[in-house]
């Protein structure tokens, strides 16, 4: 089998709920070993995230929430209570013999277990020690707790969101996944500097940072223009069209993004006529000229069904798509060719479906998926192996609750 990316880096994870465990996850299914530690008896807080729950094998549910598959498969659950000094002990002994270490307590918090990033770093210059929290660490709101709805907020990102009218949150929790996408990023990042100087560095990432640096153009327009970026719906900001249309049934996403992708939908519309209007002709005076050629857009797209200006589009070359719920999603060819939904043995549900990750790779493909542990599965083999644990000492620190 073809090596992975990551193969020989092992993953400390003190993370929990979403954005870092979404991080480790991505390392993980890079071939990184990714350690989840978790509270005894409890867990990460988001396997009880449900309804839904993952079903058992009887047809009835277990106790674990969907929103716990989302985001650590591939890892192994070992279970240490950070709060005992035994417990402290074993996660340094982890941590001395790991290349990153990620978590997610609220700034400060981890200073009076001894398991902040310069202890742990002092015990391993490797040491590439991700913190992700709220605010960052430093600044007035440090201390403060925060979930992705509060960032998606005040970063901006609802002001941008949603009708004219009313701003809006986008469905997804999308803070937390852009940071769990920078955060992956930036681990790489550190290892290859480590792997250049030998030194590890700690990341300081804020969900905060995060949702509005992911505001890109919408905020480098306000910057450059001093304009405040006004709510569209369904409209977006790049050329015109690009938005949704109701057609004579139901509606598409139609963008035509240049001037050549214009002159094409209105050769696929028969509508060449609009070209020779100046203020059509060009992108910059469609954008110019938005509030006049959205109503003409809008009543040439009522003429025709969804379907039929699908086919029609799709022969001019127009970017252009339909609106699908979950179901068509995954009955689309498109992404059943691409084989984003993967099945997985699971001990418990027996076939546990998953979203497989989208990265395509020649020489190091992400490789085979396990499923996410159960809390404590791993505990035993991890900490026999990796932190000189006996048997004997397992069960005696099992009677006191420390694993």
């Amino acid at each position: 089998m073809p090596s992975t990316a990551l193969s020989g880096i092992r993953v400390l994870d003190l993370s929990r709920i979403l954005a870092a465990p979404l991080a480790t996850q991505m390392l993980a299914d890079l071939g990184a070993e990714v350690i989840k530690v978790e509270r005894p008896g409890a867990g990460d807080d988001s396997r009880t995230y449900g309804p839904p729950f993952a079903p058992g094998p009887e047809g009835d549910r277990t106790d674990t929430a969907a929103f716990y598959l989302s985001c650590n498969r591939n890892k192994q659950s070992v279970t240490v209570n950070h709060a005992t000094a035994e417990g402290q002990e074993l996660i340094r002994a982890l941590a001395a013999r790991s290349d990153v270490l990620v978590e997610n307590f609220r700034a400060g918090t981890l200073v009076k277990y001894g398991l902040d990033q310069e202890s742990l770093r002092e015990l391993n210059p490797r040491l590439v020690y991700l913190s992700v929290t709220g605010f960052g660490q430093t600044g007035p709101y440090a201390s403060r707790p925060g979930y992705d709805g509060i960032f998606q907020a005040m970063s901006g990102m609802m002001s941008v969101s949603g009708h004219p009218e009313e701003p809006m949150k986008v469905g997804a929790s999308m803070v937390d996944i852009l940071t769990g996408l920078y955060a992956s990023t930036a681990v790489l990042a550190a290892l290859r500097h480590r792997d250049a100087t030998g030194e590890g560095q700690f990341i300081d990432l804020s969900l905060l940072d995060c949702g509005l640096a992911s505001l890109s153009h919408f905020a480098m327009n306000y910057l450059v223009s001093g304009e405040v970026p006004q709510r569209r719906g369904n409209g977006g900001y790049g050329g015109i069209p690009s938005q949704a249309f109701e057609c004579k049934d139901e509606p598409i996403f139609l963008v035509a993004g240049n001037d050549k992708q214009f002159a094409a939908f209105c050769a696929a519309a028969d509508r060449t006529d609009l070209l020779q209007d100046p203020r059509f002709a060009t992108t910059s005076a469609r954008i110019y000229h938005r509030e006049e050629i959205l109503p003409v857009l809008e009543a040439i797209l009522r003429t025709r069904t969804r379907d039929e200006w699908l086919a029609v589009l799709d022969e001019h070359d127009v970017p252009a798509g339909p609106f699908n719920e979950m179901p068509e999603v995954f009955a689309d060819p498109q992404i059943q060719h691409r084989e984003m939904l993967v099945e997985v043995d699971d001990p418990v549900s027996g076939r546990l479906p998953l979203l497989a990750n989208p990265i395509r790779f020649t020489a190091t493909p992400v490789g085979g998926y396990a499923a996410p542990p159960a809390l404590g599965e791993h505990t035993a083999e991890v900490l026999c192996r990796l932190a000189g644990v006996t048997e004997d000492q397992l069960l005696e620190l099992r009677g006191r609750g420390v694993v």
